[in-house]
């Protein structure tokens, strides 16, 4: 028996090299992988690679079936501004994309889905006093936001119907070294300062990346999608996963110069920043799951940055 991940990107890897170091095995459905990129994150030992796309739901049902699969973890889809450029090829892979994981759950008989959805549902037009709980109304206008909210929908009512288990993760703002790959913005900017730092030179941020927000490290989201995979079956099912503050541009770069100093920061003209007013509540996490981050925004950093370093090496830049 495997677990099968839709998608390979750093939230698929993070938790990989989790499920690996338990034993498990674990099967990557991506149609484009970087494979050099799992390598470097989990070793040539441990896990396969099926080069299917998440449109093809006959692949999606035998990769399950010849998989025995435990678990499914759906984390496949466009992310950010790649969602804005092309709405209508978006909808197919992420929301057409996700009814068809589902339905191939329903066929295969696998008992759980695992859905990596984002803080990006919640409807920030409305205005709140508190951190946000996972039961604050959903849909944010723009194509991501509004498309994983449709996928949690398409998700509750299969659950619902075919009686498998549901886990639901929200993340925040996750950072780590490889997600600027899948057209992050945030990703980019994050991997930008870190790269400045190492190297001891500037960095170019555009201006709606200076932004306050909510982040989270990678091997932390990494952590909580094990516990999803393998705990009892909670009260609840939606779980929101960040270090449960905002932190403003400048306490970002703060964190980063605790591990190396990212030297003059240029802000390019553009879209002005919108910034977060609360974090979301991660008390249900710690509750249920029994899950709480571990890394600060500056512990984070520093993992990023000996990784990176190490990627450099591996990937022969240095």
């Amino acid at each position: 028996m495997a677990v099968v991940i839709t998608g390979a990107g750093l939230v698929a890897t993070a938790y990989a090299r989790e499920a690996i170091a338990r034993g498990e095995e674990v099967v990557f459905i991506d149609p484009e992988p970087r494979a050099d990129y799992l390598r470097f994150k989990l070793g040539d030992r441990g896990w396969r690679l099926l080069r299917k796309d998440v449109r093809d739901l006959p692949a999606l049902v035998d990769a399950f079936r010849a998989s025995s699969a435990r678990v499914v973890i759906h984390t496949a889809g466009l992310i950010g501004g790649r969602v804005q450029q092309s709405l209508f090829n978006a909808f197919d892979i992420n929301v057409g994309g996700t009814r068809n994981v589902a339905e191939a759950v329903r066929l295969s008989g696998v008992g759980r889905l695992v859905h990596i959805s984002t803080m990006g549902v919640y409807d920030n037009r409305r205005k709140t006093s508190a951190n946000v709980p996972e039961d604050f109304p959903r849909g944010a206008r723009r194509g991501y936001g509004n498309y994983k909210a449709a996928k949690e929908l398409v998700l509750e009512a299969y659950a619902d119907e075919y009686k498998f288990e549901l886990l639901i993760l929200r993340p925040a703002n996750v950072y780590g070294f490889g997600h600027f790959f899948a057209g992050s913005s945030g990703g980019m900017k994050m991997q930008a300062l870190v790269e400045a730092a190492i190297d001891g030179r500037g960095a170019t941020v555009p201006s709606s990346e200076t932004m306050a927000n909510e982040y989270i490290y990678s091997r932390d989201i990494g952590r909580a999608v094990d516990i999803a995979t393998t705990i009892a079956m909670p009260k609840d099912y939606i779980f929101n996963i960040g270090n449960g503050y905002v932190s403003s541009f400048q306490e970002v770069l703060d964190a980063l110069g605790s591990t190396a100093r990212v030297g003059a920061i240029e802000v390019e003209k553009g879209d002005p920043p919108k910034s977060k007013a609360h974090a979301m509540d991660i008390a249900r996490a710690g509750e249920q799951l029994g899950w709480a981050p571990r890394f600060t925004l500056a512990e984070g950093f520093a993992d990023y940055v000996d990784e990176v370093r190490a990627a450099r090496a591996f990937f022969g830049k240095d």
